[in-house]
């Protein structure tokens, strides 16, 4: 049974967000259009970690491809460190939200705790760019890390980032790029044709996510009904074979939780050296929630599997 400060977190937290179901596609995407025109480059929110300026260091670059617009990217590290390992984390957000403080107190729990340089990478968002505006220059962006990390690179992300990661990864091998060494992956959105027939039974239980706004994003990242199965775009559905250990979690309050337990099945068929943790009724990237027992639980693990 999940602990009495996540059922409280899994009320409090929707409501907070103002979670709900979208009215119309066009009004949401006039909605996010006006947000991302306000809000413009924010930045990392580094607000969300107490004394963030004395104990941690961030330096920002460009993150430049061919044919496409750079966009910024953070190296995180903690003061008084000289890392040699080196964590891309690959934010959540839908594909169409940027840095959440969730995200920058996870970075800098594994910038500390691990003694690593963390790079987060600040890709363009839909509904104004597709995942062809940024793929090749992420990829190329893992790759360079990968090859100056003497300790190894560890490719990560949470939600839309962890399924941006697996397909980075998957792009990796494919060009016969330099690998990450591990990857960790908190309910990673994998399958953007929502193809799992198990979907709608979990959409009635999910307080925070909901299928009609999922589907208007995934068409938007995928900018194609034809790119929507791309292994860019749904990495679950692409040969997995080849692919660096990963540990992946998965709540069962989720409406990804279908296509997460696709990705696993069929990484057994590819003999993926994947670790899969599934927690009943845990909403969605429990890991990265702040205060609760179960989350705690999850870094003790990839505390682990990552020293």
């Amino acid at each position: 049974m999940p602990s009495r400060r996540h059922r409280l977190l899994a009320c409090a937290l929707p409501r907070l967000r103002r979670s709900r179901e979208l009215d119309s596609v066009e009004a949401e995407r006039a909605r996010l259009e006006r947000w991302h025109a306000r809000v413009g480059d924010a930045g990392l929110p580094t607000a969300a970690v107490p004394r963030f300026g004395r104990r941690f260091s961030v330096v920002r670059t460009e993150v430049r491809g061919a044919g496409t617009a750079p966009f910024p990217s953070y190296e995180l590290t903690a003061r008084g460190v000289a890392p040699t390992r080196t964590v891309v984390w690959v934010h959540g957000g839908g594909f169409v939200a940027g840095f959440d403080p969730f995200h920058v107190r996870y970075a800098a729990r594994l910038a500390s705790r691990l003694g690593a340089r963390v790079v987060l990478p600040d890709y363009p968002l839909a509904p104004e760019h597709t995942w062809r505006d940024s793929h090749d220059a992420l990829v190329d962006l893992v790759a360079g890390w990968a090859d100056r990390s003497p300790g190894g690179l560890v490719l990560g992300g949470d939600s839309a980032g962890g399924g941006l990661a697996l397909a980075v990864a998957l792009s990796l091998r494919d060009r016969g790029l330099p690998q990450p060494a591990r990857m960790v992956l908190h309910a990673p959105w994998v399958d953007l044709t929502t193809s799992t027939p198990e979907t709608a039974e979990f959409a009635e239980r999910d307080p925070w996510l909901f299928p009609g706004k999922l589907e208007a994003y995934a068409a938007w990242w995928a900018g194609s009904a034809d790119d929507l199965g791309r292994p860019e775009v749904s990495p679950a559905l692409a040969e997995l074979a080849g692919l660096p250990p990963a540990l992946v979690f998965q709540g069962t309050l989720d409406l990804l939780a279908p296509g997460t337990r696709l990705l696993v099945r069929r990484a057994a068929e590819a003999g993926w050296d994947l670790t899969y943790v599934e927690e009943p009724d845990l909403l969605h990237v429990y890991p990265l929630l702040p205060l609760v027992p179960e989350a705690r639980a999850a870094w003790r693990r990839t505390e682990e599997f990552l020293r």
